[in-house]
């Protein structure tokens, strides 16, 4: 899994199975590759890159994954039935009908040894979804002891049941505007919040950032860079202000969209949320968020473990129900004709 926030490769061993009718999962062994920094600046600038340049680096990255996912089966002396691969995205428009995430499949499948099952989005924006958000079907069959997932990576994402169906969407952006925000003073992101819990929240800029459009649309609706980079950085960037009011301020508008986006579905009770993503992590985030809901929302936030590879453990699963030709993609998550099994497989040659 490489997620928009843009920080390295997460791979998970994971073990899943059923008990009776229930799925359940063990996650046995975990790493974090960081990206360096040029190797992030050329993840970013995919987006810039002529066709050509773009296919090259499609089977570059897909080489590379294999590599990586070699050396983590060799130091764990590990078997597997297949790599479940989400890839990077790149270009993601399902409003145009088209979505890439690079990491060629057959590329890693070649380099690595092992099946591959990747490519899991672009059946579902050709049926007309949106290709996203595609955790809930793990949300809906491994916690739904939860009213909401919510997970905040570099986009904060949401997933929860109504009316006997799930519905999941993109609600803003997280971590991917923090860490932009924070890299002009040559960090990589704010541990902890702590910079921008120092900080006032300036005004101007929060009503920029709470009167974006894509916030009046309904669901199902996701994000990708391509957004971030039109709509969101212009206003970081024209922001005359100091990098602690700029971040201080991001937590704000995250956090009341948030909690705006969960009472507009529940109304009356506490709901119960299951915090994940690299946000996770982000104390003064959290604590914002908690105050914001007056306490109206339970944060939950679970191990580390899961916080940081719930996302890697989901895909894994999107692959043994696409090996199973069992239905990974939801219609009512995506907007899509219907239910789909997506995914593309590659064996190694």
């Amino acid at each position: 899994m490489s997620g928009t926030s843009l920080d390295g490769l997460d791979i998970a061993y994971c073990h899943i199975f059923k008990e009776g009718d229930q799925w359940k999962f063990d996650i046995l062994k975990t790493s974090s590759i960081d990206y360096t920094t040029d190797f992030q600046e050329k993840l970013k600038n995919t987006i810039h890159l002529t066709s050509e340049e773009l296919f090259l680096f499609h089977n570059e990255y897909g080489s590379w994954l294999g590599d990586q996912v070699s050396s983590f089966i060799k130091t764990n002396t590990l078997e597997v039935d297949f790599i479940s691969s989400h890839g990077h995205t790149v270009f993601h428009q399902p409003e145009k009908g088209f979505t890439l995430q690079v990491g060629s499949g057959q590329h890693l499948a070649n380099t690595s040894g092992a099946k591959v099952i990747c490519d899991f989005r672009t059946n579902d924006v050709a049926l007309n979804g949106q290709g996203a958000p595609l955790v809930p079907i793990g949300d809906r069959l491994f916690f739904s002891d939860y009213d909401f997932c919510l997970n905040l990576g570099g986009i904060s994402n949401v997933s929860f049941e109504q009316e006997g169906n799930r519905f999941a969407y993109d609600i803003s952006p997280a971590n991917m505007l923090l860490n932009y925000s924070i890299k002009k003073i040559g960090k990589s992101y704010d541990e902890n919040g702590k910079l921008a819990s120092t900080g006032k929240i300036n005004e101007a800029l929060l009503s920029k950032l709470n009167n974006l459009t894509y916030y009046q649309l309904p669901f199902p609706k996701s994000l990708g860079y391509e957004w971030f980079e039109e709509n969101v950085i212009p206003l970081i960037d024209a922001c005359d202000d100091t990098i602690e009011n700029i971040l201080h301020t991001s937590v704000h508008h995250i956090s009341e969209q948030i909690t705006t986006a969960l009472l507009k579905v529940q109304k009356s009770g506490k709901t119960k949320v299951l915090v994940t993503g690299g946000g996770a992590k982000n104390e003064f985030l959290i604590k914002t968020l908690r105050e914001k809901s007056n306490d109206k929302i339970d944060v939950i936030i679970p191990d580390n473990i899961l916080i940081d590879f719930k996302e890697a453990l989901v895909f894994a699963f999107m692959g043994v129900l696409r090996n199973r030709n069992e239905v990974n993609c939801l219609r009512s998550v995506t907007g899509a004709k219907k239910d789909s099994s997506s995914g593309v497989i590659y064996h190694p040659y």
